[in-house]
């Protein structure tokens, strides 16, 4: 029984250790955000602010035509909606064709698919590029939405997910005059939803924090979003102002730190195979 104690105890002192790493500088970040940029470059540290100041939102947000992190906010939310909208849509169908659907080849061609996930993303610009250069699509909101669609990992997610569903479900839809599309929408899908949700999140948390791929194939600084943005934003202003540099910082975690909180429910259950099937 002690033992047991001892165990919890310093079970419970390591999450906090682990709970503080990660807090204290998010915790640092929101209340600097809040500093004069006089403050945060003196030599003595103060955690909380010595005069709340309001003034890094309104030069951030409006007051900096060069730097328009509101457009880039905007330009995020679009792309990573769009992209998270497309993926469920495709890595749905995929999934349903490669778990429940019988046709030849099928096995070989989803292995072949699994391999594609051994190359690095890096190996693919420059034809990804040339690819979207052609279409036009340079500077365009396509260029980040649609590359990004292809999820395989995701595909694999879904797929596994439905492999944990029992195909006696199928058999008797269909002994029901069911079709496979009447399956998929008014059987699968609501199985599937604890899943759909972690893809949505992951997919969505990716599009938002791609840094690489959107610097590349946006040159139109109003056309950007807000991850490479930022980056942009640190050069804007001469030399680098730290509490511009965090309240830009902070401004672009918070959609997705709100999607995580609303989606953490379903995150865990996705984590059963089975957990949409109910017994």
């Amino acid at each position: 029984m002690e033992r047991q104690k001892l165990s919890k105890y310093i079970s419970l002192i390591f999450l906090v250790i682990m709970a503080l790493i990660w807090v204290v500088p998010l915790l640092y970040t929101v209340l600097s955000s809040f500093k004069s940029e006089a403050d945060i470059q003196s030599n003595a540290f103060t955690f909380l602010p010595i005069n709340w100041v309001i003034g890094n939102y309104q030069d951030v947000l409006f007051a900096n035509t060069s730097a328009p992190v509101a457009k880039w906010f905007m330009n995020s939310m679009i792309i990573s909606v769009s992209q998270t909208v497309l993926v469920l849509v495709l890595v749905s169908l995929a999934g349903y064709g490669y778990a429940r659907m019988k046709f030849k080849g099928r096995d070989a061609i989803f292995v072949f698919l699994m391999a594609t996930m051994m190359f690095p993303a890096v190996v693919n610009l420059i034809p990804l590029y040339k690819i979207v250069d052609t279409f036009g699509w340079v500077n365009n909101y396509l260029a980040a939405i649609v590359p990004g669609t292809a999820g395989v990992f995701s595909i694999f997610l879904v797929r596994q997910f439905m492999l944990g569903i029992p195909m006696d479900f199928d058999e008797s839809a269909r002994v029901d005059g069911a079709s496979d599309f009447q399956i998929f929408t008014r059987l699968i899908l609501p199985l599937i939803r604890p899943v759909l949700t972690v893809v949505a999140l992951f997919t969505f948390t990716g599009a938002w924090n791609d840094f690489l791929w959107p610097s590349i194939v946006f040159n139109d600084v109003e056309m950007m979003p807000i991850t490479p943005g930022l980056k942009l934003l640190q050069g804007m202003y001469g030399t680098l102002e730290i509490a511009h540099a965090l309240t830009g910082a902070l401004i672009a975690i918070v959609p997705t730190f709100i999607l995580y909180l609303f989606t953490q429910k379903y995150f865990m259950e996705s984590l059963s195979l089975s957990s949409g099937v109910k017994g």
